[in-house]
């Protein structure tokens, strides 16, 4: 499902346009793709973070640009904290278009009741699906996880519509021993130190 974005032209350019932009609680966004001019845009802050706070991707739109697009790129300040900047690339919601999405891990591994530890490998993966119906994560059981065994790509869960770019052999998730128990476990034991210095049987004393 494509979220609304109501977007304004933007009619000037430049660092100090940009900052005026911000100032006034808006996101300057660049239009670009299929063959058509680039559109320099702003939309309301508000309506990014909740675009962001959704997981979007697939975007409709409206106001002074009528049109489909994906977010292809979100530029944030040093701190990580304040969206600057959306790259946004023309779609039709129903080409198919390869992207990242998360994975969302769900179910109890029976390996962690039994001191195991569950280790997520890959928190995304590559799926090609119609632009208007990115999903927002794919899901990964792992109730059947015991200890040393693993989940493969082509396990998780996804939509109808959706098919897995990333090879289908990636460990996802795997269920091992904490390190710390190994090494306490390998250094258990009945074998006896060896003895240096001692003589072989036959040999002579150098005394004699």
């Amino acid at each position: 499902m494509a979220e609304v974005l109501h977007v304004e032209k933007r009619e000037q350019m430049g660092s100090s346009a940009t900052a005026r932009v911000r100032r006034n609680g808006r996101v300057p966004a660049v239009l670009y793709g299929h063959g058509q001019p680039n559109e320099h845009l702003s939309i309301a802050r508000s309506e990014v973070d909740a675009l962001i706070r959704h997981h979007g991707r697939a975007v409709e739109l409206q106001g002074s640009v009528a049109d489909t697009a994906m977010v292809n790129d979100v530029q944030w300040d040093a701190l990580g904290m304040e969206i600057l900047h959306l790259d946004l690339l023309r779609v039709n919601l129903k080409e198919q278009v390869e992207v990242a999405v998360s994975v969302r891990v769900h179910g109890e591994a029976p390996g962690t009741r039994e001191g195991g530890v569950l280790i997520e490998n890959v928190h995304e993966v590559e799926i090609r699906c119609p632009a208007g119906s990115i999903p927002e994560f794919v899901g990964l059981n792992v109730s059947d996880l015991q200890i040393d065994q693993h989940a493969v790509a082509s396990a998780l869960e996804l939509p109808d519509d959706a098919e897995l770019v990333t090879d289908p052999e990636t460990v996802i998730a795997h269920v091992e021993v904490p390190r710390e128990q190994v090494e306490t476990e390998g250094g258990e034991g009945d074998s006896e130190p060896e003895l240096i210095g001692k003589k072989e049987d036959g040999e002579d004393s150098a005394a004699e």
